[in-house]
């Protein structure tokens, strides 16, 4: 099994040949059947327009949404043919995560001369509290003060 950042360099690496490749101006769905296509001949289990369900707190089913690309089970790849990507796609992403509780996905955007993509983690740990982060603080005041009175170059 491939690790997330190498999945993510494989996918990164892949769209950029593509948009090298074929550029602008073509509809999403030809980008997403090539970044497929491609991402199979690597050997990635690629699935296309995976449905989802969204479920409410009683897990009463309230909709479905289709990701665009989900690869090896462990990433969300969502398309887009615009100029510049726009806070509502990263919305969509996110809320793509947090309904197939994956935590790692892609946001492409092929619309554009300039070739674009951003990764995204949701972060599951909800129940963080002071107490998990207080060796992190500690380090990082220590880390601060140490140089400050010049211990750290």
């Amino acid at each position: 099994m491939r690790s997330i950042p190498e999945l993510c360099g494989l996918v990164r690496e892949t769209a950029y040949a593509i948009h090298v490749y074929h550029g602008q101006g073509h509809m999403e769905k030809v980008y997403e059947n090539a970044l497929a296509h491609r991402l199979r001949k690597l050997g990635l289990e690629v699935k296309q327009q995976h449905a989802v369900q969204v479920r409410d707190e009683d897990e009463t089913v309230l909709g479905d949404f289709y990701a665009d690309l989900v690869v090896e089970n462990l990433l969300v790849v969502e398309l887009k043919s615009v100029k510049a990507l726009a806070e509502e796609h990263v919305a969509q992403l996110l809320g793509y995560l947090k309904s197939t509780g994956l935590e790692h996905g892609l946001l492409i955007t092929f619309g554009s001369y300039k070739f674009q993509i951003k990764k995204y983690i949701k972060n599951g740990n909800s129940n963080a509290n002071l107490a998990d982060l207080l060796p992190i603080v500690f380090l990082h005041f220590f880390v601060i003060f140490a140089f400050f009175r010049g211990q750290i170059v």
